[in-house]
């Protein structure tokens, strides 16, 4: 007969060892300051290209062109203010469209929905390229200090590696990327950090609509619904080897997805069709040049230049093939090493989906790394490949626009001549290479931070998922001795002895 366990329940993450509020709050402030630190440093540099004197367009004047590069303060947002009708204030989009010559027109910019928004509403009361950076930063730097607070919520201490890094001094304002990141580290959230008893249905349907809203602005966090789907189909922490999968639990994930995904993106498409599938269009089109910093070009020289037609139509079907190939292959190891992690991680797999796409996309912009960055953070990667990972970065960052520099002021110039030169290529492939050295490692390191949520217990009294079948425990607890029918999903019982022969192995040590 099967007992239930009389005794003291198993200490949760909120009562157990967990530190006091006042020192939460106290870790809270310190990621949070020191972020807001960063991003002010990140404002500055970039701020650095901006005055002092305007032209008639709001440029910033004089020598702009040689600036930006020479002194390492290229931003794309300050250099968007002219060229995608930006600095007249273009609604996006709606009367857009794309020449013959693969030029954006009439307001359309190459980035989804969503960030476009956020272009456009920072441009409304700026007049000069400066103003639209500035505007830009405010709009931003909030979601850079809520990530902040996620991670510390999330990991803890750890989390002054997003607070204290490099690549926010470097890339916080480089692009509009911070409300993404924003959006993937707060899926992370929800699932994992938030306090509350909601099932993991409930939490993954909210953390899928985040990563729907990530997909509207910058694209690659639709990608991590697929491992999230399967988190849930596997019950998550309550999975039981041979037991019943949820179907509807991960039906709705991606169901989620991809409503968030069509409720966003369907008035552009109404209101211009053209104009917003343009922004599409771009990004299919663009070729393989020494602009996308991708090991595709800097490797394959002299093979890959833009004027190289074979090359840049192979490039145009092999790089996505092989990111797809990628993606399920991360997808896949994750499900076989669930057998011994017990639950399937989702955000591990996710952090190799990544980079197989960062590693295999014709386009690698510098400011990438805040993609990854989250991931440093709540994996628990050994600090000498951060450390490896981020020097690359910094030296490829840097290098490529004084390359750029140099190449602009020597008119006979070899691409491969100068250091800048030679920086440039110890960047992309000392990244390209630890970018391989993640993926495996994505996979095989423990998370940071507790796999179940704290306070997700019921209250006292209640049943265990009485009203949520979620929340259900998929085995009895008994006494030592008893044995466990473990029920798979014709409902007939496979035996197991309680005490000895545990039914999953217990979740990582963070």
């Amino acid at each position: 007969m099967i007992r239930k366990a009389v005794g003291t329940a198993p200490a949760t993450g909120s009562d157990a060892g967990a530190p006091s509020r006042r020192r939460t709050a106290l870790l809270l402030a310190v990621v949070v300051l020191l972020t807001g630190v960063t991003l002010v440093l990140g404002y500055v540099n970039k701020a650095r290209c901006t005055g002092p004197e305007f032209d008639a367009q709001g440029r910033s004047a004089p020598d702009y062109e040689n600036r930006k590069d020479l002194d390492v303060c290229y931003s794309d947002i300050q250099h968007l203010w002219i060229g995608r009708d930006i600095d007249k204030h273009v609604f996006p989009y709606v009367d857009g469209g794309i020449d013959a010559d693969g030029k954006l027109t009439g307001g359309t910019v190459e980035y989804p929905v969503l960030t476009g928004l956020i272009m456009w509403l920072a441009a409304l009361g700026a007049h000069t390229d400066a103003g639209f950076l500035l505007a830009s930063a405010l709009i931003m730097a909030p979601f850079g200090l809520a990530t902040g607070w996620l991670l510390g919520r999330l990991s803890r201490w750890r989390a002054l590696l997003w607070a204290l890094g490099p690549p926010l001094v470097l890339y916080a304002f480089h692009n509009w990327d911070l409300p993404v990141v924003a959006c993937a580290v707060g899926a992370v959230y929800v699932v994992h950090g938030m306090r509350s008893r909601w099932s993991l249905r409930r939490r993954g349907t909210v953390a899928a609509v985040l990563l729907g809203l990530g997909f509207a602005l910058k694209l690659y966090p639709g990608a991590f619904v697929l491992p999230l789907a399967l988190y849930v189909l596997a019950r998550g922490e309550d999975r039981v080897p041979g037991g019943r999968l949820d179907w509807w639990g991960a039906g709705r994930v991606a169901g989620a997805a991809l409503l968030t995904v069509v409720a966003v993106n369907l008035p552009f498409a109404i209101a211009g069709f053209d104009g917003w599938r343009a922004s599409f269009t771009f990004q299919q089109l663009r070729k393989v040049d020494f602009t996308t910093n991708s090991f595709w070009f800097w490797g394959f020289r002299p093979y890959s230049e833009p004027d190289d037609v074979a090359f840049q139509d192979l490039v145009s079907w092999l790089s996505p093939t092989l990111i797809m190939a990628s993606f399920l292959l991360a997808a896949a190891v994750g499900w076989w090493r669930m057998r011994r992690l017990g639950s399937y991680p989702w955000v591990a797999v996710s952090a190799a989906m990544l980079c197989g796409f960062l590693l295999l996309h014709k386009v690698h912009s510098p400011q990438y790394t805040l993609w990854l960055l989250p991931f440093f953070v709540l994996l628990r990667v050994p600090w000498g490949v951060v450390a490896g990972y981020l020097v690359a970065d910094a030296v490829m960052g840097i290098g490529i626009f004084r390359w750029l520099y140099d190449v602009r002021a020597a008119a006979n110039l070899e691409i491969t001549q100068g250091l800048a030169a030679q920086a440039v290529a110890v960047g992309v492939w000392g990244r390209a290479a630890l970018l391989v050295s993640l993926f495996v490692l994505f996979l095989r390191v423990p998370p940071t931070f507790p796999l179940r949520p704290p306070e997700a217990a019921p209250a006292a009294g209640a049943r265990p998922g009485a009203d949520d079948p979620d929340a259900r425990p998929a085995v009895d607890v008994v006494d030592r001795g008893e044995r466990a029918a473990v029920m798979d999903g014709s409902g007939e019982g496979e035996a197991r002895e309680a005490a000895g022969d545990s039914p999953r192995p217990a979740a990582p040590a963070t």
